[in-house]
């Protein structure tokens, strides 16, 4: 696990721990991992929201993994949604894997392009 990072290391990830809620977005070209809660828009190389996660707003992505809850849309090239994952909105993937009985409550939609827009 990384604690402490510093100006040289050029992957270290976004975390909002359990039980912070921010507002506002978060752009970022590595990996933002949501325990916590966040209302605002998130583009990233690659999002995880964990069990007990919440995002109120947009997620642009390369791979998303969904554990916890999103209410908005999110595009993406691989989306793994898992069994306690609950979603509204619209997810556009190109890959899109699910596993467990979901709480999706959005309308899918395979997307022709290879590209985030």
């Amino acid at each position: 696990m990384l604690a402490f990072t510093n100006s040289k290391e050029k992957t270290s990830p976004t975390i909002i721990g359990a039980g912070c809620h921010l507002t506002g977005d978060i752009k970022t070209d590595h990996i933002v991992q949501v325990h916590g809660s966040i209302t605002g828009n998130i583009t990233a190389e690659t999002v995880v929201i964990g069990r007990g996660g919440k995002v109120i707003g947009k997620i642009i992505a390369s791979t998303l993994f969904l554990h916890g809850s999103l209410e908005g849309p999110a595009t993406v090239n691989i989306a793994n949604v898992f069994s306690n994952a609950q979603m509204t909105g619209t997810l556009s993937y190109n890959t899109l894997n699910i596993t467990g009985n979901t709480g999706l409550d959005c309308k899918l939609a395979k997307r022709k392009d290879k590209k985030n827009e």
